[in-house]
């Protein structure tokens, strides 16, 4: 008879779910929109008690309409069932679109109930390979939600006299991004969290005893190595939200030189993660967007041609009108966030900054006088300084856009423990992609320059984690990690030495089968410079960088042997000056050789008909002048230079398997070097 009547609920609760969302399960815990028959307090007390009794409790915030009371509660359908025999003015349940301010006005008492449940349901390795290193204001190593990943051990800071304490708030906020993403998305369910990292933090700022400006490259790298030192065989994604006032406009500072020596290893030839924050606009031009972005120029040390330069993005696109009568959002959904900077007014050679956008939130403007007002239903929620106090803190802008970025680095780390930091940041990269909203500035995109104007707005677009990770049967992801040796020594002449060569193991027979059908080619290839940030004395306008890479790829109609002869031909070319007017094989590529070679990192991707593709079976790296060439006496011309190669495709229809064939053949060699001729 119990179980009868309480099937009855259940089918009741079926019965008023008006959500486009699917229904949850009967155990499953979401943020529910209760909405009641008719106004007024009374209706909200007999339903708090029926809630009571069912073994939940409504949140504290009310929105009236003509006949309808909505109120807001975290609990399972069974509870919602349960408390359905108790009142009979329901009329409609949805699932409710929570946001910060929904947990941030609980009481602290709500909060820590709150926490509890969640750690109830955390889990995470003994012993993790991965950290996410955040180098900022310190952290509170006791907030209950940092504690199972934060030891004591793993708190440290570059001055003894500071401590490693978070006074401040904003390191703890980061750590606390990087651990768990927005904490929103966390507490709105209630599956089991398995953490894959653990977490470091190493205070590298105190604002009331700063650093002096020529110590920041010090400093950095300083707090690296007590990272480093404290655990020296674990990964790490460093993540620093630090930057100063200085807009070099794209030309190496001594902070961003020292980060570049630090992540390619030049004094230890230890390679290094490290994500920096593209800085934030001024908040008096956010009204402004999209322009306040591109006028403020990233700044230092994001500069840095080796580190992954992080931006914001926004999906927060909704306010609710009670609360905010007549105010607008700054940016649209999927657009750059209006607090992110950008390198849309440096010129070339310098690299595209940031080369991602990641959830920074977003801001809307004040009726009152137009300027652009932060807002807690359009932040992230993340971990507060003093857990006694509350355990919840907003976070936004292109430090929370940064700590996201570090916390998807880290989770790769920690999959793929065998791929270097220049993979990582391949990947990220590589998984990329424009929203519409962002294209919609530049358009039409039909211009080498139009295209550079968006890189320089958004990079490559927003990351997408789960296409980072993995490879599905229509979305086939290849990765090579390979070394070279660039440049070589005839007589007293120093020449560029040899071409590498990639044999991709394509599906050629399930390709040619889908003959016309549309397929995408994706090439991204990352590798780390050595820097050398003297701006005069040199001979050439571009010898910033030890070495540049470039890669090409085989042309439909071109034999092995024809593409080796077209590659050849291009590195004699580009023996001086980096040559910028090589085209190469621009034919359908999204961006083009002269584009996508701007920095350590280049990204571009092709579409053609299946056919096609199955010919397109070889890739070249091959490298370009750099100062390892130019100024051989310093004795570094014979060094090896090593890079990560990710490679792309992807078939409309899921049902198309290419991911089986090649798996098959990738026990085979994929790469050869071969000699430049000619030299």
């Amino acid at each position: 008879m119990v179980e009868s009547i309480e099937a009855v609920h259940l089918a009741a609760v079926e019965a008023l779910w008006t959500d486009s969302t699917p229904l949850p399960t009967d155990d499953e815990s979401i943020w529910w929109e209760i909405w009641i028959r008719g106004e007024g307090e009374a209706l909200v007390d007999t339903l708090k008690s029926a809630a009571r009794v069912a073994g939940f409790s409504l949140s504290n915030e009310r929105l009236y309409f003509p006949e309808r009371t909505v109120v807001t509660a975290n609990c399972t359908k069974r509870q919602i069932s349960r408390s359905l025999r108790f009142v009979n003015s329901v009329a409609e349940l949805r699932h409710a679109k929570v946001t910060a301010a929904d947990f941030l006005d609980l009481s602290p008492r709500d909060q820590y109930q709150l926490t509890s449940d969640m750690l109830a349901r955390v889990s995470m390795s003994d012993s993790p390979t991965a950290a996410a290193c955040i180098l900022d204001t310190g952290v509170t190593q006791g907030h209950p939600l940092l504690a199972p990943a934060l030891k004591p051990s793993d708190c440290q800071s570059v001055r003894e006299e500071w401590g490693s304490n978070d006074p401040h708030g904003h390191g703890t906020e980061m750590v606390g991004l990087s651990l768990y993403g927005n904490l929103v998305d966390v507490l709105a369910t209630s599956g089991p969290i398995q953490l894959e990292h653990c977490l470091e933090s190493v205070k590298i700022y105190n604002e009331n005893d700063p650093n002096p400006p020529h110590l920041y490259g010090e400093v950095t790298i300083r707090g690296v190595q007590l990272a480093e030192q404290a655990a020296p065989h674990r990964h790490r994604a460093i993540g620093m939200a630090v930057t100063a006032s200085d807009e070099e406009k794209g030309q190496p500072s001594t902070w961003s030189a020292a980060i570049d020596s630090l992540t390619s290893g030049y004094h230890d030839d230890k390679r290094r993660l490290l994500l920096i924050s593209a800085g934030n606009t001024p908040d008096a031009h956010w009204h402004e967007h999209p322009s306040s972005c591109q006028s403020s120029s990233v700044q230092d040390p994001g500069q840095s041609w080796n580190a992954l330069t992080v931006g914001a993005s926004t999906q927060f696109a909704s306010l609710p009108v009670e609360r905010y009568p007549d105010w607008l959002l700054v940016a649209s959904k999927g657009d750059v966030s209006p607090f992110s900077r950008t390198s849309s007014n440096w010129q070339r050679p310098w690299p595209l900054k940031p080369e991602i956008v990641v959830e920074g939130g977003n801001c809307a403007i004040d009726p009152v006088d137009g300027k652009g007002r932060t807002v807690d239903e359009l932040s992230l929620l993340t971990t507060y300084r003093t857990p006694t106090v509350r355990a919840f803190s907003l976070s936004a802008m292109t430090s929370a856009a940064t700590a996201l970025a570090v916390r998807y680095a880290a989770i790769l780390q920690a999959r793929y423990p065998d791929f270097w930091p220049e993979t990582i940041r391949a990947l990220l990269v590589h998984s990329a992609e424009w929203t519409d909203a962002m294209k919609k500035h530049f358009l039409p995109l039909n211009t080498r320059e139009q295209k550079e104007k968006l890189l320089r707005y958004c990079g490559y677009g927003n990351p997408d984690f789960t296409r980072a990770c993995w490879s599905a049967t229509n979305h086939l992801t290849l990765v090579a990690q390979d070394s070279f040796q660039p440049y070589k020594k005839e007589e007293s002449t120093y020449k560029t030495k040899a071409i590498n060569y990639h044999n991709l193991p394509w599906p050629t027979a399930v390709l040619r089968d889908l003959r016309g059908t549309l397929v995408k080619l994706r090439v991204t290839l990352s590798y780390f410079i050595e820097p050398n940030p003297a701006r005069r004395g040199w001979k050439g306008r571009y010898r910033y960088a030890s070495h540049a890479l470039r890669f090409e790829v085989q042309t439909p109609t071109e034999t092995k042997e024809e593409f080796k002869r077209r590659v050849n031909s291009a590195a004699r070319e580009e023996e001086e000056d980096e040559n910028q007017g090589y085209q190469g094989d621009a034919a359908d590529w999204e961006l083009g050789p002269q584009l996508r070679h701007l920095g350590s990192i280049h990204s571009d991707w092709w579409e053609g008909t299946a056919a096609e593709l199955a010919n397109r079976n070889m890739i070249a790296v091959y490298p370009v002048v750099g100062w390892w060439r130019e100024r051989h006496h310093l004795g570094r011309w014979n060094k090896q230079a090593r890079y990560s190669l990710v490679v792309t495709i992807q078939t409309p229809s899921e049902e198309v398997d290419i991911y089986t064939p090649v798996q098959i053949q990738i026990s085979s060699k994929v790469s050869v070097e071969i000699p430049i001729d000619g030299d």
